[in-house]
């Protein structure tokens, strides 16, 4: 039978340690136990839930992929691949460009990926990829952002948020916020499927609580710098609006600044978005922005491995599952977790950390 390499390990110790303990007054009880453990501690190692396999390589095709949002989801990608050791590439297009996601995921397709996963950020332009990729052999999972209901995308399952959702109960709380009056809702890129979806539930939440609120949709634009300036000229230009909102993690922080520098949380002009973007964390606890909504991306990739090792493991029969990662509103009462904790699973640090808690869990 083939030694294992921890198995060798342990002889190679077992071999040296009875001497090397004896000159410096080790008894041979204790270290027998010092064997035990260690080999124990081998065997645990060795034995996993699942069989030896190949190290999976899964490609995950992004849309924006140096923006500070998917610094997390890289994170549980990362630590997914350690748990069950396959590895990833992270890939794609830094400006929402469809062209070269597309261009990413057939390079995926021809260096014979062993999944793929891709933010569908576009209602077509990632049906015949999809179908190439499956056609190949190669499952197609969407994450962040997923095909229209009815498309004739062939993606496997979607892991995110429940984008629509996510944007209607975000218009019922303006209702409760605002009242009536002029509202903005900022969007940075019209028809992108990850944010398009919520700003029509805003606007479907808000017609349909018979308020008497006027909203705005503004395209504010794929850059901070952008964003920030679309931002200001809709405030110096209707300064009775009774509130910003944003349905994208830039305009949200560009929001915060904009409340901030001109001082609108004191005029009454009630304020929130999406994402937890440091600058928006400090907003909320400043009394600039009323909320922000958490999205989870650190389990966007965290659950997208799982699901992609699990179809491959078990030769397609288990799954896929569509998985919701969440809706929180994160208030002034609640962001100060979020502020003080340093953490990889909010994107704020990269050590690998178990965190405790206390107090009682609000269900």
């Amino acid at each position: 039978m083939t030694e294992k390499p921890s198995e060798k390990l342990v002889r190679r110790v077992a071999e040296r340690l009875p001497r090397r303990a004896m000159m410096h007054g080790v008894s041979a009880a204790s270290a027998a136990a010092v064997l035990t453990g260690m080999a124990a501690r081998a065997r645990a190692a060795d034995a996993g839930p699942f069989p030896a396999h190949p190290k999976w390589r899964f490609v995950f095709v992004n849309h924006v992929t140096t923006n500070p949002f998917f610094v997390p989801t890289q994170y549980g990608i990362q630590d997914a691949c350690a748990l069950l050791g396959c590895t990833y590439q992270w890939t794609g297009s830094e400006i929402s460009d469809v062209a070269q996601m597309v261009n990413a995921m057939n390079a995926a397709i021809a260096a014979r990926a062993d999944g793929i996963a891709v933010a569908i950020v576009d209602p077509k332009g990632f049906d015949k990829p999809t179908a190439r990729a499956l056609d190949a052999g190669i499952p197609v999972f969407s994450y962040n952002a997923d095909a229209p209901r009815g498309s004739a995308n062939r993606r496997l399952a979607y892991i995110g948020q429940d984008l629509y959702l996510s944007g209607y109960q975000m218009g019922e709380r303006i209702v409760k916020l605002v009242g009536s009056g002029e509202v903005a809702l900022f969007i940075a890129t019209p028809g992108q499927l990850n944010i398009q979806p919520r700003i029509n539930g805003a606007a479907d939440a808000i017609k349909k609580s018979g308020a008497s609120i006027t909203y705005h949709e503004i395209a504010s634009g794929p850059t901070v710098n952008g964003e920030l300036s679309t931002i200001k000229a809709y405030y110096l230009g209707h300064k009775n609006v009774k509130g910003l909102f944003a349905v994208d993690a830039g305009s949200t922080e560009s929001i915060g600044e904009a409340m901030r520098l001109y001082g609108l949380a004191k005029k009454g002009v009630k304020a929130g978005g999406f994402d937890l973007l440091p600058n928006s964390l400090k907003a909320v606890h400043d009394g600039y922005l009323d909320f922000i909504i958490d999205q989870q991306p650190y389990l966007q990739g965290f659950y997208t491995v799982m699901e992609l090792f699990m179809y491959k493991a078990s030769g397609g029969l288990v799954g896929p599952a569509d998985i919701n990662t969440g809706l929180k509103f994160v208030t002034k009462e609640a962001v100060k977790p979020y502020l003080v904790t340093k953490t990889r699973y909010e994107g704020s640090s990269s050590a690998a950390q178990i965190l405790k808690r206390s107090g009682p869990i609000a269900g």
